[in-house]
């Protein structure tokens, strides 16, 4: 039965380009949704770019530009790069549209009108020299919790916890450096604790969310639903609040979702689809969203609220993904590993590598995934090139050559055709006549089991079944060796069968491979001279006399060279440029702000001196159930004595690969209760350019209990 589907990722926030961590949810959804369009089913993808807030407004200042401007200008790179890796959106529009503040103008109405929306003061932090109130993410201080310096207003990257900007000891504004001082302000909140009992058997039902995310929403409900501040001051770069006369603007995170039906409504106005026959809570169609596990609070408990109460249908499940490390490491300029879409591209890689490397390593779960790059050039050379194409690479010529381009004239799919084979192979060779029916239906028989990974979105599972397809097919001609049979003119019968029976196998395996490798497939449909491949296609066949075009080489291999190079690009990008735009004020904003860190920041010896730094061994490590961040660390500090240090290094480290290691720990600290237990100390990490924090790692020699000097 033909599904009508309407698919959406998360929409990249317009202030940066897009890296190779981002492509990993866009090439995610793409093989999905053309997978889906392989089944026969409607499936419609839209996205959009995140125009709205903060960042936009001050970035697009700094250049002395609008923001207008700014959204416009990174619209065309982000379509230019998206396009570049094959993602294929029915539209790619923006939140800045007429279409999205219709319809946040409309949700938030029926919310206020449901009695969800409550209007209250608060104190907020605000910055006196950009006379802004500034937003979480732009206050920076030290953690109230751990202490720890330079942690933004809304969360400790080093211990994980949770608090109010409000709570930082010896705040900065991230935009001027100066000190905040507290003002207060009405701001209008979204009351998520009346959704409450909505929300549990939403999320708790076992058909919206994976498992694990389930499991996380537990947590959050454990500690209680606060209500949500949907409101901003001016200045702001967004849509105004009905009736406040635009001193009060929407959060970027209310209307973010919502974009995805100002994109959708926009492609209905322009290809003359019906909006309500996916969005109003009737509709007969699915739909789902691709989003990264890092905003699964926002698209599992706030969208799935305001849809409900404002009477639109909610999603038919979210799907959330892992995020990217490279090397086993988070992404890192100074490595030159946080590579950027465009930089890949210009550096001349084939796109359908990485698109096909991702697919190896992404299933249905929240994993994060790994972008070895050794293995990326050992995996594309291998499977791609060394299974898939070979095996067109060592049949084709022979066809073309010796043949005409023509097939075999006996038929390749019925079964006892394929027993006989040829009169001549028959006879002589019985057993490999039987193989060469085995073979062929071999590799028909795993298209149920490639369907349905595909269909969980287990594409590594997918992969690796297509290539155990491929693996024997090339056991089949390697035993056959048609370049062999080639020398006898008696048994040209038997090399165009050999070689006709080779090329069916590469169509199914292209077959199989389309929603990846769209555009490989594309040419090899010309090549073997078939219309589109659509997977109701499994169960043909090439049709007997059926003729080929001439076989061009269809892929080359990966060089390490390339990434060499590639990583080599991406350092010198780190490299110092002229500052575009830099007036006399915010030039005087930026001293200021060096003057104020350095004075909030100094100590003196005296204070050095209190703290005792100590050599430590991790001689256990372990992941800490519910905690997204934290890796529960036992150390030995020397003379036999253990301590056990909860550190948010998670993102960066595999529990497993800590163990032995030796650490600096700060050994006087006094002990904190947390939610996951006792932590008795600290352990000493750094952070750089890219998101990540590192330990820091004495030279071989140091022991445990050494004081660090």
């Amino acid at each position: 039965m033909t599904r009508k589907i309407l698919v959406t990722s998360a929409l990249p926030y317009a202030n940066g380009a897009i890296h190779l961590g981002h492509l990993v949810e866009y090439i995610q959804t793409d093989i999905w949704v053309r997978f889906q369009r392989m089944q026969g089913h409607k499936c419609y993808y839209v996205c959009a770019d995140d125009t709205h807030g903060t960042p936009i407004m001050l970035r697009a200042e700094a250049e002395g530009i609008t923001p207008e401007a700014l959204i416009e200008r990174m619209h065309g790179e982000h379509l230019r790069d998206f396009k570049g890796f094959h993602i294929e959106f029915d539209n790619y529009y923006s939140t800045h549209s007429p279409e999205t503040q219709q319809y946040a103008n409309d949700i938030y109405a029926k919310l206020d009108k449901s009695e969800l929306i409550e209007k209250r003061a608060i104190e907020q932090l605000y910055d006196p020299v950009k006379e802004m109130f500034l937003p979480d993410r732009f206050i920076k201080g030290e953690c109230p919790k751990c202490h720890s310096k330079d942690q933004y207003g809304d969360a400790c990257e080093v211990c994980g916890s949770a608090y109010s900007p409000t709570e930082l000891i010896n705040p900065y504004s991230a935009v001027s450096g100066a000190k905040p001082i507290t003002r207060k302000s009405e701001h209008y909140f979204f009351q998520l604790g009346k959704c409450e009992a909505f929300l549990k058997k939403w999320t708790q039902s076992g058909e919206r969310l994976q498992p694990e995310a389930a499991n996380k929403l537990k947590e959050w409900f454990a500690g209680g639903l606060h209500d949500w501040d949907i409101s901003r001051d001016a200045p702001y770069f967004g849509f105004p609040i009905p009736g406040t006369e635009n001193k009060k603007f929407f959060y970027v995170w209310l209307d973010a979702p919502i974009g995805y039906m100002g994109s959708f409504k926009n492609l209905c106005q322009r290809e003359g689809i019906s909006f309500d026959d996916y969005w109003k809570t009737d509709s007969n169609a699915d739909l789902y969203h691709f989003i990264g596990k890092d905003i699964l609070y926002f698209h599992a408990l706030f969208w799935p609220a305001m849809l409900k109460y404002s009477g639109y249908r909610t999603p038919t499940k979210i799907f959330a993904h892992g995020f990217l490390t490279v090397n086993g490491e988070k992404m890192s300029k100074s490595r030159g590993t946080f590579i950027t879409a465009e930089s890949y591209l210009k550096q001349g890689l084939n796109p359908e590598w990485l698109r096909y490397y991702y697919a190896t390593k992404l299933n249905g779960t929240m994993e994060d995934i790994d972008l070895n790059l050794e293995d990326f050039v050992a995996r594309v050379n291998s499977d791609l090139v060394g299974k898939y194409i070979n095996i067109a690479a060592r049949t084709a010529g022979f066809i073309t050559k010796q043949f005409g381009g023509l097939l075999s004239s006996d038929p390749l799919t019925e079964d006892m055709e394929l027993w006989h084979f040829t009169s001549k192979i028959a006879k002589t060779h019985p057993q490999q006549g039987r193989e060469i029916s085995v073979i062929r239906e071999y590799g028909k028989a795993f298209a149920t089991t490639i369907r349905d990974e595909y269909d969980k979105r287990d594409y590594s599972k997918a992969a690796r079944a297509v290539m155990h397809v491929a693996d024997k097919a090339n056991e089949f001609i390697d035993k056959w060796k048609p370049w062999e049979i080639a020398r006898d003119p008696n048994r040209k019968d038997d090399l165009q069968w050999v070689c006709s029976v080779g090329l069916e196998l590469f169509r199914l395996l292209t077959l199989y491979l389309k929603p990846v490798l769209p555009t490989l497939a594309e040419q090899a449909e010309v090549f073997l001279n078939v219309k589109p491949l659509a997977w109701c296609d499994v169960n043909s066949s090439l049709p007997p006399n059926h003729k080929i075009n001439s076989y061009e080489h269809l892929m080359t291999r990966l060089d390490t060279k390339q990434i060499t190079a590639l990583v080599e690009a991406n350092r010198e990008s780190l490299q110092p440029t002229a500052q575009a735009h830099s007036p006399q004020r915010h030039a005087q904003h930026q001293e200021k702000a060096v003057e104020t860190r350095t004075t909030s920041s100094t100590i003196t010896i005296d204070d050095f001196n209190k703290i005792d730094l100590r050599i430590a061994r991790i001689v256990n490590a372990e992941h800490v159930d519910g905690a997204e961040k934290l890796i529960k660390l036992t150390l030995d500090v020397g003379d036999g004595q253990t301590r056990t240090v909860f550190a948010g290094i998670k993102s960066v480290y595999e529990p497993e690969k800590l163990k032995g290691r030796l650490t600096v720990t700060v050994a006087n600290l006094a002990p904190r209760k947390m939610k996951f237990g006792v932590s008795e100390g600290m352990v000493l990490a750094a952070s750089g350019d890219a998101p990540g924090i590192y330990l820091l790692a004495p030279d071989s020699g140091a022991q445990p209990g050494m004081k660090v000097k």
